[in-house]
């Protein structure tokens, strides 16, 4: 597995607008349409990234603890899955019934969306305030495959915390780590 690290779009960036297939509702569904009250978690992932499988439940967690505070989590996969085609639509539909996500998951076909938020791995997480302004992105914690840390969250966890309760965001933010997102050649 490539040990990938997340770009780390600049913080301030406005969220791009998107319009991409919900492949748990099966319907489009734009970045306007699904952001939330207070903030927006977008977060890229993939059905077969050892690194996704190992957070997945908390990322699950997170959304579920936070959606009540007026935090939306929107997850998308941009992988090619043609050459992947463990991360097709289908197999999102599955992915996430599996592991009961309440929230969207996109399918970014032409994989604009990832080359517009600049994302690199999988799980690579974007947090953006009620004014769709880049506040937070980088690591969920300190956890990886095999590191023998207990995925817990924190990092993200108290970025969100400091949005919603008017505290300063640390602009200090550790990148995240995962598998690179698997690009169509170009041809």
């Amino acid at each position: 597995m490539a040990r990938t690290p997340s770009n780390m779009l600049a913080l301030g960036t406005q969220a791009m607008d998107f319009e991409l297939f919900d492949t748990t509702r099966q319907k489009m569904k734009t970045f306007q349409q699904l952001k939330g009250k207070k903030a927006t978690l977008v977060v890229f992932i993939c059905n077969h990234c050892p690194y996704v499988h190992h957070v997945i439940e908390e990322i699950v967690r997170i959304a579920n603890d936070y959606r009540v505070e007026g935090v939306s989590t929107i997850a998308i996969s941009s992988n090619d899955v043609e050459n992947y085609p463990d991360d097709s639509p289908e197999k999102m539909t599955e992915f996430a019934l599996e592991h009961r996500f309440s929230f969207p998951y996109l399918y970014d076909e032409t994989q604009q969306v990832a080359k517009d938020y600049d994302a690199a791995c999988t799980p690579d997480f974007y947090l953006f305030d009620e004014y769709d302004k880049l506040v937070y992105r980088g690591q969920l914690d300190d956890s990886r495959p095999q590191n023998g840390i207990v995925v817990s969250g924190s990092d993200l966890r108290n970025a969100i915390d400091s949005l919603l309760y008017s505290r300063k965001i640390n602009t200090l933010q550790k990148p995240s780590i995962g598998c690179n997102i698997k690009w169509k050649k170009v041809e």
